[in-house]
C-alpha cells in the first residue's frame, strides 16, 4: 500500500498546491519522485515521531494538507499526546499514514508490532480512522478524505489483501449474506484470511474499512445473528459494541505479547488467524450456535 499511497499523494499534489508529504525517515526513497517535483512541499524530518504531528499540525493551522507518515506504533502510540492535543483537540486536519502494523515487522520483535492504534485513535474526539485492505481501497479513500477537515488516521499494511471490493467512506459492506445464524465481521488485510476460510461455511461476511465512524446500522441489520469479530488488531470489535443489543464475541490478538520473530504468516499461524484455524474456529461457534437454539 505505501507505493499506492505514494503514487495518489503525487496525483492529488500535481492538483492542490496546499498537500505536504512529512516523513519520520521511512520510505524517503519511494518519495523520490515526489520530492523532486515538489521540493517545498516535502519535509523528512528524521525519527521525532512527536515533531512530525506536530508540524503538521502547525502547517494545517496554515491552510495545508499534510500526509504523515512513519511505522505504525511510533506514529500512534508513542505520539498520541501529539495527535491527541495538537490535532484533535485543535481541530486542525491532518492526515496520518502508518505503515507496519499489526505484524508487517514480525522479524523485529514485538517493538514493532502495532495492536492498539485503531483501538485508541478512535476515541479521540473528531478523529477519522481508517484500515484500507488493499491499494485500491486505500486510493478511494485517500482521495474522498485527505482534505476533509479532520484529524484522519489511515492505517497501511504491506500485506494486503486481493479481492476487488468496491469502499466507500463510513460504510461497510456485506460480502455474503445467506441469512444465516453467523455473521463474522472483519477489517483490513486480514479479510484474505477470513474469505479463504469461510468459503464453505454458512456464515453472513460483513468487511469494515471505516473503524470510525463505524457503520452502525449495517452492524444492526445483524444483530439477531451470533456476531463473531475476527481481525488481528484492537477497535473494530469495540466499535461494533457500540451497537445495543447485539450478541458479540472476538477473535484475534490474545491477551500476551506475541514475541517470536518470523513473517507477518508466522505471526497469523502462531495466534490463529491464518484460514485453517478461522476455519475451525467458525465452524465450532457454527455448531455451538445451533445446538443453543
Amino acid at each position: 500500500m505505501r507505493k499506492q499511497f505514494k503514487d495518489t499523494a503525487t496525483d492529488l499534489a500535481a492538483k492542490d498546491d496546499k498537500l505536504v508529504v512529512i516523513l519520520g525517515d521511512i520510505s524517503h526513497f519511494l518519495f523520490r519522485d515526489f520530492q523532486e517535483k515538489y521540493p517545498q512541499r516535502f519535509f523528512n524530518m528524521g525519527i521525532c515521531e512527536g515533531t512530525l504531528v506536530s508540524v503538521a499540525a502547525g502547517l494545517s493551522a496554515q491552510g495545508f494538507h499534510p500526509f504523515v507518515h512513519t511505522i505504525a506504533p511510533f506514529i500512534t502510540e508513542r505520539s498520541l499526546e501529539q495527535i491527541k492535543v495538537d490535532l484533535g483537540y485543535n481541530q486542525f486536519s491532518a492526515n496520518i499514514l502508518s505503515t507496519g502494523a499489526s505484524f508487517d515487522y514480525a522479524w523485529d520483535g514485538a517493538t514493532h508490532h502495532c495492536y492498539t492504534d485503531l483501538a485508541i485513535l478512535r476515541l479521540i474526539p473528531g478523529m477519522e480512522v481508517l484500515q484500507p485492505g488493499s491499494r485500491k481501497e486505500l486510493d478511494t479513500l485517500l482521495r474522498s478524505q485527505y482534505n476533509n477537515g479532520k484529524p484522519t488516521y489511515f492505517r497501511l499494511s504491506d500485506n494486503g489483501h486481493t479481492l476487488d471490493v468496491p469502499v466507500s467512506f463510513g460504510k461497510g459492506n456485506i460480502l455474503k449474506d445467506r441469512g444465516a445464524a453467523v455473521t463474522v465481521m472483519t477489517a483490513g488485510p486480514i479479510l484474505g484470511n477470513v474469505m479463504e476460510a469461510c468459503a464453505d461455511l454458512d456464515v453472513n461476511i460483513v468487511y469494515f474499512t471505516t473503524i470510525k465512524p463505524i457503520d452502525k446500522e449495517l452492524i444492526a441489520r445483524f444483530k439477531h445473528t451470533r456476531i463473531l469479530v475476527i481481525h488481528d488488531a484492537f477497535g473494530l470489535y469495540e466499535a461494533i459494541c457500540e451497537v445495543p443489543n447485539i450478541s458479540v464475541s472476538y477473535h484475534g490478538l490474545p491477551d500476551r505479547y506475541s514475541v517470536c520473530y518470523g513473517t507477518v504468516h508466522d505471526m497469523r499461524r502462531l495466534i490463529g488467524l491464518d484460514p485453517a484455524s478461522i476455519k475451525k474456529l467458525v465452524g465450532d461457534v457454527q455448531g455451538k450456535h445451533v445446538l443453543q437454539r
